[in-house]
């Protein structure tokens, strides 16, 4: 993938001094919320080597699969009505455009920051409408799919050209989205209306709807991409899906409001974050049990770093990383990370 980066949009360019020299193969990118940066985690001795900062209110995180970009939501909405009489994009036809103008009278607009990993600075920013909760990168690295749980739409983002191509509706209070490894199809959920949307990407048309349980959220695949897990905040349980069927095969009881969710690299357990009861929850996806383990204060996003066999689990109450052993789920460290909350973990194999 190749993005522009000589000007960039609105004149926003951030950039900071001196970079680190990193050894680690693997780093962890985590955006913090209203602190407004990106902290960079270094897995080999859970220090913080760098900061990234003058994002705006970053929630989502996506990397492009070669580690060079990083894409930034923002849960900054701006501005309000834009001109009606703004000229029509190539490719939308006039009742999108009508429609993209009377919702952005109501809900504004938020940017994407497009970050140069190497240089740590923002590169560019994309308009998109509404506030952007998630974030997920295509495996050619060519799209962006930005998730707008206030408007109950997905923006279809086409980094080479820094335009968003398309608006989908999905259904009530998206909140995540994930690409199959192939980039043949991509999934969002949609917490309000118990359903993920399957979408076509070869025609950025809606392919099924999925149901699967109360308030579903956050979600990620098996290592054979044969299988999506999603985590349902409302019932306190986790759908498996199985892609060939759309149905669901599994559902695992965990802790209350599970947030975060995410899967070993042999694929045999799924870790699953339970905001509201302080609990960590690894299930075994093979034997069928499920161990719980006690976490505090309000756990939150989670990411299981593949091939190191290091658990990453974020507070949503204080401005902490735990580092949790995933065979013992004792809490090896915690990473302070000064202000702000950690949101959606991102790892990327360094340069």
């Amino acid at each position: 993938m190749k993005i522009q980066t000589g000007c960039a949009a609105l004149g926003m360019v951030a950039s900071i001094a001196a970079v680190t020299n990193i050894q680690a193969e693997t780093l962890l990118y985590v955006p913090t919320g209203d602190s407004n940066e990106i902290i960079v985690i270094d897995p080999s001795d859970n220090k913080i080597t760098k900061r990234i900062p003058e994002l705006e209110n970053a929630h989502g995180l996506a990397a492009t699969p070669d580690g060079e970009y990083l894409i930034a939501g923002s849960q900054l909405e701006t501005g309000g009505a834009e001109q009606a009489t703004a000229a029509k994009p190539e490719g939308v036809s006039q009742d999108e455009h009508e429609a993209h103008h009377r919702e952005s009278a109501v809900s504004g607009k938020s940017f994407l920051s497009v970050v140069n990993v190497k240089h740590a600075r923002v590169a560019r920013r994309i308009p998109v409408e509404g506030r952007t909760h998630h974030i997920a990168v295509s495996p050619k690295g060519d799209f962006a799919v930005a998730v707008h749980t206030t408007t109950g739409r997905a923006s279809i983002v086409d980094l080479n050209a820094s335009t968003v191509i398309k608006r989908i509706p999905t259904g009530t209070a998206p909140n995540y989205a994930v690409f199959d490894r192939n980039g043949d199809f991509v999934y969002v959920s949609n917490a309000g209306s118990g359903t993920v949307t399957k979408i076509n990407t070869a025609t950025w048309d809606v392919a099924a709807t999925l149901s699967v349980g109360k308030g579903p959220e956050h979600m990620e695949f098996s290592p054979d991409g044969k299988t999506l897990f999603v985590a349902n905040v409302f019932d306190n349980t986790v759908s498996a899906v199985t892609l060939a069927d759309g149905k669901v095969a599994a559902t695992y009881k965990v802790g209350k409001a599970p947030h975060g969710v995410s899967v070993s690299s042999d694929g045999r357990y799924l870790f699953v974050s339970g905001k509201d009861d302080n609990s960590l929850a690894r299930i075994d996806l093979k034997a069928g049990e499920t161990v719980m383990a006690a976490i505090a204060p309000e756990p939150y996003h989670v990411s299981y770093i593949r091939g190191l066999d290091k658990l990453y689990v974020s507070s949503r109450a204080e401005p902490k990383i735990w580092v949790v052993n995933p065979q013992s789920l004792v809490v090896e460290t915690t990473i302070d990370i000064g202000s702000g909350v950690a949101h959606q973990m991102v790892e990327v194999d360094s340069k």
